[in-house]
C-alpha cells in the first residue's frame, strides 16, 4: 500500500451516547456530531446508544481489566464487538452531579482491550460547564485503560439555548469548526494507532 493511499484510509468511528436517562438530550448532540463526521469524509460512523444494551453495574469477581478474555453477558456481545471494531471513539456525555453517567462507567468497566491503544474524543453538554467536569474525569479513566484521549473537544454549555426545536444548531459555525478540529485529531491518531496495533500488538500487562 502506498503512503498516499494509506493516508486516505477510512477509519471506524464509534460515537457513544453516554446517557440513558429518560428525556435525555444526548441523541440530539450525538446526531449533530454524526453529521459532522460524515461531512469530514474520513470515517465510517457507528452510533452506539447505551440505552440499547443492558449494562450490569455488578462486575464479575475477576474484572475485564484483569482477564479480558472472560465472556461478558450475552446481551452485551454486540456492544463489545462494535467497540472492538472501532479505530477511534467519541463519547457524548453530560455532567451528572459534577461527573459522568453511571451507564457510561458501566460500559467502560465491562471492557478493556476494546479501548486499548485507541484515540478517544469527547463531546460534552450541560448547564454551566458544557460537560467539561465529566470530560476531565473521563480522561483519567480512559488513560488508566491505556487509551489516548485527544486534547481537543466540543462543548455545549447551556445546550438548551443552542439547539432549536428541530435539533439543529442556531449558530453552527463555532461548534462545526470545533468538531472539525476534533475529527482531524482523531483521524491522525486513529490512523497511527490503527497501524501500530496491526504491526506491533500492544504489550500485555506483566
Amino acid at each position: 500500500m502506498s503512503a498516499e493511499t494509506d493516508t486516505q484510509q477510512t477509519l471506524n468511528l464509534a460515537v457513544i451516547i453516554g446517557s440513558v436517562r429518560e428525556g435525555r438530550f444526548g441523541p440530539v448532540v450525538a446526531n449533530w456530531f454524526v453529521e459532522q463526521a460524515a461531512l469530514h469524509g474520513r470515517f465510517k460512523v457507528d452510533l452506539i446508544d447505551l440505552a440499547d444494551t443492558p449494562l450490569p453495574l455488578e462486575l464479575p469477581p475477576v474484572t475485564p481489566a484483569m482477564a479480558p478474555e472472560l465472556p461478558r453477558p450475552a446481551a452485551m456481545a454486540d456492544l463489545t464487538r462494535r467497540l472492538g471494531e472501532a479505530d477511534a471513539i467519541v463519547v457524548v456525555t453530560p455532567d451528572y452531579n459534577r461527573s459522568f453517567p453511571a451507564s457510561l462507567k458501566a460500559a467502560i468497566d465491562w471492557h478493556y482491550t476494546q479501548w486499548q491503544a485507541k484515540p478517544i474524543g469527547f463531546v460534552g453538554y450541560s448547564g454551566a460547564s458544557g460537560g467539561l467536569l465529566a470530560i476531565e474525569q473521563l480522561r483519567q479513566v480512559f488513560n488508566e485503560l491505556q487509551a489516548h484521549t485527544v486534547r481537543d473537544y466540543v462543548s455545549f454549555p447551556r445546550y438548551y439555548l443552542l439547539f432549536g426545536p428541530d435539533g439543529r444548531l442556531l449558530e453552527p459555525e463555532g461548534p462545526d469548526a470545533a468538531a472539525k478540529v476534533l475529527l482531524d485529531r482523531l483521524s491522525w491518531w486513529g490512523s497511527v494507532l490503527h497501524d501500530a496495533r496491526r504491526d506491533r500488538p500492544y504489550p500485555a500487562a506483566a
